[in-house]
């Protein structure tokens, strides 16, 4: 993927699992200040629902109560990048720490001329994509998370999105998954148009390198080449 204006090949933050469950703990933080409006267990959740589902974090602040389906562990994402409305299901682990931050916002305010958005500050509203950039910058600084490899762009909360699909492609790769005719399916669930928008997710790392490079020795040993 390269930059339109600097024909600079982009190349994403992918965060590690220990980079990230620091991330996660460290929202702790919030809850110190008496100034801040956002609880530790609200971004917390955010957080979680990020790594878990590879929403866009537009996607994910627009969420109300009733587009949470906590009993039948599904997402309804409206007004997508692509104006299209998808349904996204959600895991045993993530349903349950949703259905635990839901009784905590259900005791916060409920705006009277709005549907009650799912992640909102103390008193209720709607928390702002800028409010959201700004702790995250705050937990990184905390967690001493930064680029070392001469990135344009320090990480950034888009890149839980890139980590998402590569974390999956991963994961195919070691059930021995056929990664091809699943692919599709990744990008029907990230919410893009067709499979080439996903592919721009895939960042070619060491890790993901290794487990192709395995799949493809196991594919000759078995016969798979001539």
């Amino acid at each position: 993927m390269k930059n339109s204006f600097t024909g600079i090949a982009f190349k994403p933050y992918i965060y590690t699992h220990d980079e990230y469950r620091s991330l996660v703990q460290m929202a702790h933080v919030l809850d110190r200040s008496l100034r801040c409006q956002v609880q530790a267990v609200t971004f917390r959740t955010l957080l979680l629902l990020l790594y878990g589902t590879g929403l866009r974090i537009s996607e994910a602040l627009s969420l109300t109560l009733t587009d949470v389906d906590l009993g039948a562990s599904l997402l309804t994402i409206r007004n997508t990048k692509f104006f299209k409305t998808r349904w996204v299901p959600i895991g045993p682990q993530l349903s349950t720490v949703l259905i635990a931050y839901a009784k905590i916002r259900r005791r916060l305010p409920h705006p009277a001329r709005h549907e009650p958005a799912f992640f909102a500050t103390r008193r209720g509203a709607a928390l702002s994509r800028s409010t959201v950039e700004r702790i995250f910058r705050i937990l990184c600084e905390h967690t001493d998370i930064r680029r070392t490899d001469g990135g344009r762009y320090q990480p950034r909360l888009h890149d839980i999105r890139h980590t998402f699909a590569l974390n999956r492609l991963i994961s195919w790769y070691r059930e021995g998954a056929d990664v091809q005719r699943l692919l599709p399916f990744l990008s029907t669930y990230l919410g893009h148009v067709d499979v080439t928008a996903t592919q721009c997710y895939l960042a070619m790392t060491p890790e993901l390198l290794h487990e192709a490079s395995q799949r493809f020795e196991r594919y000759a040993h078995e016969g798979g080449l001539p």
